[in-house]
This record gives C-alpha cells, structure tokens and sequence, in this order.
C-alpha cells in the first residue's frame, strides 16, 4: 500500500513495515554539480526527507540503506552526515548499509537514501484529521542555495519530532518538490479547495525545509507556542473528505 510518499507493506497482524526513500544529483562537492556544498551536509539533508517521512506516519526508523554513486572515499564523509541526523532527532544511531558505484566516475554528486521503519497500527498519523480541523506550515519552503543561505528558516527536527508526538496534532506532512498546495489537496482530498497563506505554497520545499500540519482548532495558540516563529497559518475554505 502507498500513503503519501512512502511503501507500507504487511509485517504482522498489527505491525507495517514502511518504506521512505529520497535521491539526491547535482549538490555536492564536484566540478559539474549545480549547487556547491560538502558531502556531510548532502547526506544529512538526503536523509532528512526520508527520515521525516517515515516518521511522519508514526513509524519507527529501524534502518538506512544508502546509495552513493560520488565514491567509496566519501562514504564515511557522508555516513558522518548521517550520524549528525542522528543526534540532532536525538535517537540511537542506526544500523547502515547500502552500495558504492565504484566501477565508473560520476561527473556529478548522487546519492540515494532509503528508511526502513516499523509502524504500529494503533501509532499510525494518517488518514484522521477531521472535518473541522485547522492547517499550517512550520517552516518555510526553501530549495537549493537558499537552503544554505537562509538556515534559520528551516524547521528543526527537533520541533518536527515534537509535533509528530503530540496528541492534538492530527497529521504531519512534509513538504517536498511539489508545495505545500499540493501536499493540503491530497490531506483535505479536495482537489479545487481554496487557501490563502503569507507563504508561498506552490513553491518547492527542497530537502522538506518545511512540513505541513492539522491540528486542533482550539488549540491553535498552544500550536503557536510551540512552533514559535516558525507556524504559518493556512486559511483553508471548501475542504471536502
């Protein structure tokens, strides 16, 4: 079964293995490449879409398969990525594996990375936000060097974490190439439903920048406290589920 972006597949009469994958080309550190940054900060940011994603339907990561098709001398300068993610969602490392084309010299840095997760059926964060639910971005859409540049606008992990385990919270979503706009459609299913924001939703959110979340109406002030000056408030009209 597919939810949002990841893979759920059967594990035991209450359990999911789910599935999260995002790739990586043309950001890293060679000639070629389009946008210029180390290969520790490439990995932390590939990891990062895959990680939230898993994590955003309430699953467990329990395992990361990296592609690396830069070359066997960076893996550990990209594993070193990794293990920062690590501490900044404040987990135990995870075990890695995964694969190195070593054979032929890419001309442009790509990478891959895959999260393995485990989901209880009971912890599940899809498919039950209500009618009368309110809507907002945490974080703003950024992609490319704006990425680098404006740092301080992404949201932390450590707050996405925090939303993702709070009960009044009804589902997270992070945003990726396609906006915040198109991410909401597919939460209220209502393909032609009316928004208006101060962010840009068509815009692209790069490496989940930012992350989309229904919530609570009367709670919207708690949100805000949390959030700080990272909540975006999403005016929403016609949603129809």
């Amino acid at each position: 079964m597919i939810m949002r972006d990841v893979l759920m597949l059967p594990f035991s009469n209450d359990e999911m293995l789910v599935i999260a994958s995002d790739n990586s080309g043309g950001i890293g550190e060679k000639e070629q490449d389009v946008v210029k940054v180390d290969y520790e900060t490439l990995a932390y940011f590939s990891l990062r879409v895959a990680m939230m994603e898993c994590m955003a339907v309430g699953a467990n990561p329990i395992a990361i398969v990296m592609q690396n098709f830069i070359g066997d001398k960076e893996w550990k300068r990209l594993e070193k990525g990794i293990n920062r993610l690590f501490q900044d969602l404040q987990i135990p490392p995870l075990p890695i594996t995964g694969s190195t084309e070593s054979n032929f010299h890419m001309i442009q840095s790509a990478v891959g990375m895959i999260v393995i997760g485990r989901l209880h059926v009971s912890k599940r964060k899809y498919g039950i936000t209500p009618d009368d639910a309110r809507y907002a971005v945490i974080g703003e859409p950024l992609v490319g060097n704006e990425v680098l540049d404006r740092q301080e606008k992404i949201a932390p992990l450590s707050l996405f974490k925090q939303f993702v385990s709070n009960p009044n919270v009804y589902e997270v979503v992070p945003i990726g190439s396609k906006g915040v706009l198109y991410e909401l459609k597919q939460l209220v299913n209502d393909p032609n439903v009316h928004v208006s924001s101060l962010v840009d939703l068509n815009k692209s959110a790069g490496p989940s920048t930012c992350f989309l979340i229904s919530y609570n109406q009367k709670l919207e002030n708690e949100m805000k406290e949390i959030a700080k000056g990272y909540f975006h408030l999403i005016n929403v009209k016609g949603a129809v589920r």
